[in-house]
């Protein structure tokens, strides 16, 4: 499966009016921020999540029945946002181990949270046994053609918000956003994919020349725990040349910490390695590469901000 610049042209227009277009906030000549955390639920999530119910509504797939997926937690939230505002039930799996501010925020939303194994593969397996059993839609949450190219709008906004720049640093998980990214840019920009060192689904991905499963674990594992890069994503950054950096754990910690001290952003640990790789060093610009770093992410406890 792959996605395309259009199918990204597409999504723009099919969610427009469903999701905010997020500032950027220019800090200094040579880096900009995308401050994706002010996205509704706090992620860039519902980008994807529109993107799939509105497409499948369109091709008459959206029924009663509602909607299915499996999150450690922004995704569910975002499909529980996008089905309460479409007017369908929403069915979340979550492992066990989900941060409980999320558990708690998808109730509020009105969404069936069903609670099971301890990592995202254990809660993906029950999620598509639970859709085919009851004809529910199944909304992947990075891995289908429809979420990579509603992330992708992201990328569109860019390019009318911040252009010219040279590079732009994306946090990776499952890599929806960064193959939507990529995919928009089409070569106009430089993306570079900002990894945990406990969780490099996209860099051993490279490594192997095709995706594999991996350990993952740490303080970001919460968004940005899943095993293995998706398949659409795979194809996306080997073919727009995206390269990944590999980011500690103290690094992680030291730039959310940072993010809040400098520009009062309270975002969570993965939406946080993206400065960790400015702050750290793991990616240092050119004399005058104009940057631009995607904060994607609020989901977090602020009390644990110094």
């Amino acid at each position: 499966m792959t996605v395309t610049a259009a199918d990204v042209q597409h999504a723009a227009e099919r969610i427009s009016g469903r999701v905010r277009r997020t500032p950027v906030l220019r800090v200094s000549p040579t880096l900009t921020l995308k401050l994706e955390l002010l996205q509704h639920v706090g992620s860039f999530k519902p980008r994807g999540a529109f993107n799939r119910m509105l497409s499948a509504k369109e091709q008459g797939a959206l029924s009663g029945l509602g909607v299915v997926t499996a999150s450690g937690g922004n995704a569910g939230l975002a499909v529980a946002y996008a089905a309460r505002e479409l007017g369908v039930p929403a069915r979340i799996f979550v492992p066990e181990s989900a941060p409980s501010t999320k558990v708690a925020r998808l109730r509020t939303l009105d969404a069936d949270v069903v609670q099971i194994g301890t990592e995202y593969a254990e809660a993906y397996a029950a999620a598509v046994t639970a859709s085919e059993a009851s004809g529910a839609l199944f909304v992947h949450a990075y891995d289908q053609p429809e979420i990579v190219a509603g992330q992708g709008t992201l990328g569109l906004e860019l390019l009318e918000q911040a252009d010219p720049f040279d590079t732009v640093l994306v946090a990776v998980g499952g890599g929806g956003l960064i193959a939507g990214i990529a995919t928009a840019l089409g070569g106009r920009a430089r993306v570079v994919g900002v990894e945990p060192e406990v969780a490099p689904t996209m860099a051993r991905a490279l490594e192997a020349g095709e995706p594999v499963d991996v350990q993952v674990g740490g303080c970001a594992a919460d968004s940005l725990g899943a095993r293995r890069l998706g398949s659409i994503a795979f194809d996306a950054v080997r073919a727009h040349g995206v390269r990944s950096v590999l980011v500690t754990e103290e690094a992680i910690v030291a730039a959310r910490n940072e993010l809040w001290t400098e520009y009062r952003l309270a975002v969570e640990h993965g939406a946080a390695v993206t400065q960790a790789a400015l702050s750290s060093g793991a990616y240092r610009p050119e004399p005058g590469e104009r940057v631009v770093m995607v904060v994607c992410g609020a989901n977090t406890d602020p009390s644990t901000l110094g």
